[in-house]
């Protein structure tokens, strides 16, 4: 009696390479070890959602779409901006939340909504335009047992990570963010502007079938402080808020980005960006939006402008290459400017919450428009020139950089 398993014969042994093949055995032990954890994670959390339920591709709705969705994978909430202080400090400011269903994510074989769904993310950052310094926090949610408090509310628009918020009060938008080092960031945005739908309607076409909704406050008026070390500061300025939600997959048109926001001083604002595919060549679903100083929107495709790096940097920590000058030009706007990054290093890493690392930086502009010469500012965001993001690290994501938390302790 066998017990159930039979005898294997010479000439099957011969014909069953996975004995002699170690990535076939490799293959099968991951085959076998992800249906264990997916039925772990069935008995404990349930099955996963499917998020494509025919809404990918509605145009946006105001005031409904800035508040949080359930239904869709992926949305952020995105304020970038350039203030300077009453003592005559000048800043850039990132402050961005995210709230991602978990549904289709994985670590290897490990189902991530078995850790938790949904996860909620921020980021902050603080560039020093005059000190030519940088200094960025992230955290993350899955309102766990060990987690700080995170929601994100459908009804209006709130949303909170830890004591990181934004709000809406009578058309004011109220920021607050803080940095490890102590020093918290408060602020009140008034849009200057109506809303501008980016692509269609709000749709944004990533590429064949693939799109988020996308719409955007170009020109926002900032008034706020800066508290640290028990001293408030008063600072005032210009900002800009995209805001992008839906379900979408990654194709090979979308490896990588540079996107850019740029406000000039003769009242227009220019949104652009560029998806590369992977042979890092441009892809066609790349577009833009300018807005002129009246508030008159044109839809930009991929023929209607140019992106042109000149001079790079390189991170002394993730070895990534970044554009740090780019000339771009929009022929049909008359538009012929120079973006140049304020702070070289303007790199973060954030493998311990959305699990990238990039770059996002404050630059200026100058240049011509129309033949009359311009200037402004702008914020740039570089994704994809690191490529750590394609074999995740579970223990980083659970504790973050193992360097920072030591740091944090106080060990060297």
């Amino acid at each position: 009696m066998h017990f159930g398993i039979r005898s294997i014969s010479v000439v099957e042994v011969f014909f069953m390479p996975s004995l002699f093949d170690p990535a076939a055995i490799v293959d099968q032990i991951r085959s076998q070890s992800s249906e264990i954890f997916e039925r772990i994670t069935k008995t404990f959390v349930g099955d996963a959602e499917p998020l494509r339920d025919g809404t990918e591709f509605d145009p946006v709705t105001l005031p409904r779409d800035l508040a949080a969705h359930s239904n869709v994978q992926t949305e952020w909430w995105y304020y970038t901006g350039h203030f300077s202080t009453d003592t005559g400090r000048e800043f850039g400011f990132e402050l961005v939340f995210f709230k991602r269903r978990t549904d289709e994510d994985r670590f290897a074989v490990v189902p991530l909504r078995l850790i938790g769904n949904p996860f909620y993310f921020a980021h902050f950052a603080l560039t020093d335009k005059i000190g030519k310094s940088f200094r960025y926090s992230h955290r993350k949610s899955a309102n766990g047992p060990l987690d700080m408090p995170a929601s994100a509310a459908e009804t209006h628009y709130y949303l909170n990570v830890g004591d990181w918020s934004v709000r809406e009060s009578n058309g004011i938008h109220i920021l607050r963010a803080s940095l490890d080092s102590g020093t918290t960031f408060e602020a009140s945005l008034k849009p200057e502007k109506s809303v501008v739908l980016n692509g269609e309607g709000g749709v944004s076409y990533k590429d064949e079938g693939q799109a988020s909704r996308y719409f955007a406050y170009t020109r926002m008026s900032v008034d706020g402080n800066l508290l640290a070390k028990g001293t408030s500061e008063h600072f005032t300025g210009s900002a800009w808020m995209d805001r992008e939600f839906g379900t979408w997959s990654p194709t090979e048109n979308q490896m990588g980005w540079d996107w850019f926001s740029i406000q000039l001083d003769n009242g227009c604002e220019l949104m652009c960006y560029q998806l590369r595919n992977g042979k890092g060549e441009a892809s066609s679903y790349s577009s833009g939006t300018f807005v002129d100083e009246n508030g008159s929107v044109t839809p930009l495709s991929v023929v209607d402008f140019t992106i042109s790096p000149i001079a790079f940097w390189k991170s002394p920590r993730s070895e990534a290459e970044y554009p740090g000058l780019w000339k771009i030009e929009v022929p049909r706007q008359g538009l012929d400017l120079t973006v140049t990054a304020i702070v070289e290093d303007q790199e973060l890493d954030t493998r311990g919450s959305t699990m990238i690392i990039y770059w996002e930086g404050a630059c200026e502009v100058n240049g011509s428009a129309g033949g009359a010469t311009v200037s402004g500012d702008a914020y740039v965001e570089l994704v994809g020139y690191d490529r750590s993001h394609e074999s995740p690290n579970l223990a980083y994501f659970l504790v973050g950089n193992p360097a920072e938390l030591l740091s944090i302790i106080g060990i060297k």
